[in-house]
C-alpha cells in the first residue's frame, strides 16, 4: 500500500519540544485501506510530537462521528467515537513495530509516516456491536423492527397457552415440588 503524503512527517527538521499536528478524515482515507464498514466519516485527529533528543513521543487524539449500519435494522446511523494512543519512537539498528506502543527506525530515517496507526486508532474505536440509538430508546420506525415485534412471543399470550395445558400436568408438576 502506497502511503500518503499527508501522514508522512519530516521529523528531522523539526526542532526539540512538542509540535501539534492536526488531520481531517473523511471517506477517502478508508477508501485508500479499502475498508468499506463506514458509510461516511467525519473525524478530527490531533496529534502532538514532542521530539527529545533521542527519541519521538506521538499522542494521537481522535473525535467525531461515523456513519455506519445498525446490527439490529440496517438502518445507518452515525456513531460518535473517541480514542487517544500514545507511541514513543525510538532509533536503533533496524525496523521494528513487535511492540504495539514502541516503534524502533533505523538511526538514518528522516521521516515517519502515521496513515497505519490513525487508521487502526479509529477502526478499534467503534463498538463491536452497532445499535441505532432509536432502536434502545424505542423512537426509531423501521419495517425489521415492525417484523421482529410481530414475530416475537407476547407474554400475555404466552401465559394465556400456559395455563390452557392440561391439568393432569399441573398434578404431576406437583410430584417434582412435594419432596
Amino acid at each position: 500500500m502506497k502511503p500518503l503524503k499527508a501522514f508522512t512527517i519530516p521529523f528531522v527538521g523539526l526542532k526539540v519540544g512538542e509540535h501539534h499536528f492536526e488531520y481531517d478524515i473523511k471517506q477517502s482515507f478508508f477508501e485508500h485501506f479499502e475498508y468499506e464498514e463506514f458509510n461516511n466519516s467525519n473525524l478530527k485527529v490531533d496529534l502532538i510530537l514532542n521530539k527529545k533528543s533521542t527519541l519521538l513521543e506521538l499522542n494521537f487524539k481522535t473525535s467525531g462521528t461515523v456513519n455506519v449500519n445498525c446490527d439490529l435494522t440496517n438502518e445507518p446511523y452515525d456513531q460518535e467515537i473517541e480514542n487517544n494512543f500514545d507511541l514513543v519512537v525510538k532509533f536503533g539498528e533496524e525496523y521494528n513495530d513487535e511492540n504495539i506502543d514502541i516503534l524502533i527506525i533505523p538511526h538514518g530515517e528522516y521521516e515517519i509516516n502515521i496513515q497505519q496507526y490513525i487508521y487502526e486508532l479509529i477502526v478499534l474505536a467503534v463498538p463491536n456491536k452497532l445499535i441505532h440509538p432509536g432502536v434502545e430508546d424505542g423512537t426509531l420506525d423501521s419495517e425489521i423492527l415492525n417484523k421482529l415485534e410481530e414475530l416475537s412471543p407476547k407474554t400475555a399470550e404466552y401465559k394465556e397457552n400456559q395455563e390452557e395445558i392440561d391439568p393432569r400436568w399441573n398434578t404431576l408438576k406437583k410430584l417434582l415440588t412435594d419432596k
